[in-house]
């Protein structure tokens, strides 16, 4: 079999770049250049430092002073007579001689000010004539280009420590400066550099495939649809849960597509500065005329795409992703067309974005992503199995059957942690008992062996697990149980699993029986131990919440009557009340205790028919601690399938 090329060679062979020696930043060099001349300027005169002791008690004494100078009344320079230079103890004040003085200051002292100065020589001279005196003399001087190097430092140490904090914001000094945060932080894939993902790498999204690959054929060939009037869309828009593929779409389409691919975050265009997000609005579809025909892609575009006036609701004022959003809507449609300028986007909250941005014009074409059905999650298997090595136990259409509801970031997480169980065991290839053992890692989370559990506990916990697998098993919509486990796993003490059908629509028995069923551990409890105990937590939430969706939503309730105050456009979280009346609201709370009630006596007639079913899988439990499908069939009988 012929090697396959790789990536490199695919791509041609590019050599990679060569490493760039950093440039010296211009700050360090002001700063050695500082300090250079303060020491030159420092250094200019060779003097010894003295002390006023010093001078009163050896060179007054010796007349060895010619003269004293001092300078802005802080500071002394001692000349010293020439008859005297045999007996300096310093070399540096002499010249390369060795036997005369350089010109001076010879020494230097600092006084506290000129009167103390003047009274302490006269004090140390009173006994010599005047005409013999050490000549004081006093002198203002100053550095002018010390003084400008003094104003300029400041400003320049501030200068590029705000450019650092511009780089830090603009993205670091990966060329961006301090004019340069208003530009559009793009990534540019050109034809010949694309990543390798194509939409073979794409699987369970047909439908949304054929509508991204004509926009493609677009691109490639558009006199096939101009010939016929047809316009190229302005915008596709990619919706659906997080993990269903909508990036690996916009991968794929960056991949087949011959023409440049603009790629970024929503959240890169808004940032600390006013006005930085339209600017890089504009500055991206600049680039994007400039080489159109061409793709832009938008990742996560409910960053800046959500209704104007939703934030200022609250806050009262304009809000920097508001300006945003008017930039991006005037240029996909504004005054001035686009020709040739493709706008991609993805989002997982629709609901939120502005109706403006969802207009034909702008976004033509909506592209819904939903969780994968069965066929389309064996597709998806097959895509990620393709790097693992596996043996012949793996079964695809097994897997696809045992992940329903699974997205396709879920299956390839699923795969991904099968290879990882099976690298810890040291085997040379995946097994089926590798994807199984991972399906209940990621579905109920790790199991936790050492976990201290008393002997009182666990048999309540056999009881809890066996009450949902009896009232499951009893009740005709409920969903199939597999396999049921007190080992615990994550933050559960147990935990049962369920194979959901995949069905569109559901009736009001099927969540009533499935309220019981979940009920089921809680109304065991009360019937074997009489009391509850706090295990249920995480039941009575699930419980709740679809209680209030079967009476607020689903217009199950015979009070309510055929009402749903569900807001598919999320837009009452904005409201400060609710949208029914307060007498409403206790109407819904009451059918709502009432619903649960009911659904909890079920439970507990069911259990109180089938005790002694309950007793018996709980003693299997506690013995087994993992009882499946095969053990549930021979102690509670075949179940009825609908």
């Amino acid at each position: 079999m012929a090697e396959e090329p790789s990536n490199n060679e695919k791509k041609g062979s590019k050599p990679p770049p060569q490493p760039q020696r950093p440039a010296i930043p211009w700050m360090y060099l002001m700063l050695l250049g500082l300090v250079l001349f303060m020491w030159l300027n420092n250094s200019k005169t060779a003097s010894e430092q003295t002390t006023w002791l010093a001078l009163e008690k050896d060179m007054l004494p010796r007349k060895a002073v010619k003269k004293i100078e001092v300078i802005n009344n802080e500071k002394a320079l001692v000349y010293l007579k020439e008859t005297f230079a045999d007996s300096v103890p310093f070399n540096t004040i002499l010249k390369p001689d060795g036997k005369t003085l350089n010109p001076g200051p010879h020494y230097t002292f600092t006084i506290g000010s000129a009167e103390t100065l003047e009274r302490k020589l006269d004090e140390a001279q009173k006994n010599v004539p005047l005409a013999e005196r050490v000549d004081v003399s006093y002198k203002k001087e100053s550095n002018w280009l010390l003084n400008i190097l003094s104003w300029i430092f400041p400003l320049a140490l501030l200068f590029f420590f705000w450019s650092f904090m511009l780089r830090r914001a603009g993205g670091g000094a990966g060329g961006a400066s301090i004019f340069s945060f208003g530009k559009s932080k793009a990534t540019l894939t050109e034809h010949q550099d694309k990543d390798g993902v194509t939409f073979r790498d794409v699987a369970g999204l047909e439908e949304a495939q054929m509508e991204v690959k004509e926009v493609i054929d677009f691109l490639k060939n558009p006199e096939t649809f101009t010939r016929l009037g047809a316009k190229i869309p302005k915008g596709v828009i990619l919706v659906g849960p997080p993990g269903t593929g909508k990036t690996l779409l916009a991968k794929a389409v960056a991949g087949e597509a011959e023409v440049p691919f603009f790629s970024m975050s929503g959240s890169e265009f808004v940032e600390m500065f006013v006005g930085v997000g339209a600017s890089r609005v504009r500055d991206l579809f600049k680039q994007a005329k400039a080489k159109a025909p061409c793709i832009i892609f938008i990742d996560e575009i409910d960053s800046i795409g959500q209704s104007r006036g939703r934030s200022a609701y609250f806050q009262g004022s304009n809000d920097e992703r508001e300006s945003t959003l008017n930039q991006l809507l005037t240029e996909m449609d504004g005054f001035e067309t686009n020709s040739g300028v493709i706008v991609l986007a993805a989002t997982n909250r629709a609901e939120l974005l502005d109706p403006a941005l969802l207009r034909p014009g702008r976004f033509d074409r909506h592209i819904y992503l939903e969780l994968p059905n069965l066929h389309e999650r064996e597709a998806i298997f097959k895509v990620h199995l393709r790097p693992i090595k596996y043996d012949e136990s793996i079964d695809v259409s097994f897997l696809a059957a045992q992940t329903p509801g699974f997205s396709g970031a879920d299956i390839a997480n699923v795969c991904n942690e099968a290879a990882l169980i099976a690298a810890r065991s040291k085997k040379e290839q995946v097994s089926r008992q590798d994807f199984l053992d991972a399906l209940d890692r990621i579905i109920a989370g790790l199991e936790k062996k050492s976990k201290i559990i008393t002997p009182e506990e666990k048999k309540i916990i056999a009881y809890h697990e066996a009450g949902h697998a009896v009232v499951s098993w009893k009740l005709k919509t409920v969903d199939p149980l597999v396999k049921i486990s007190i080992i615990p796993r994550g933050k559960s003490l147990g935990a049962a699993w369920y194979l959901p059908e995949e069905r569109q629509l559901k009736s009001f028995t099927a969540f009533k029986e499935h309220m019981a069923a979940t009920l089921g551990g809680r109304a065991a409890e009360e019937l074997i131990f009489g009391e509850v105990t706090s295990g249920a937590l995480d039941d009575l939430e699930k419980v709740t919440k679809e209680a209030y969706m079967l009476v607020a939503f689903y217009g199950f309730d015979k009070q309510i009557g055929n009402m749903s105050f569900y807001d598919s456009t999320d837009q009452q979280q904005n409201q400060l009340v609710k949208p029914y009346s307060e007498e409403t609201g206790k109407i819904i709370d009451a059918e709502v205790r009432k619903l649960i009630e009911e659904a909890y006596e079920l439970a507990k007639n069911t259990l109180s028919q089938n005790r002694d079913l309950l007793e018996k899988l709980a003693g299997k439990l506690l013995e087994k601690e993992v009882v499946y499908k095969e053990d549930l069939e021979a102690i509670l009988g075949n179940r009825f399938n609908p």
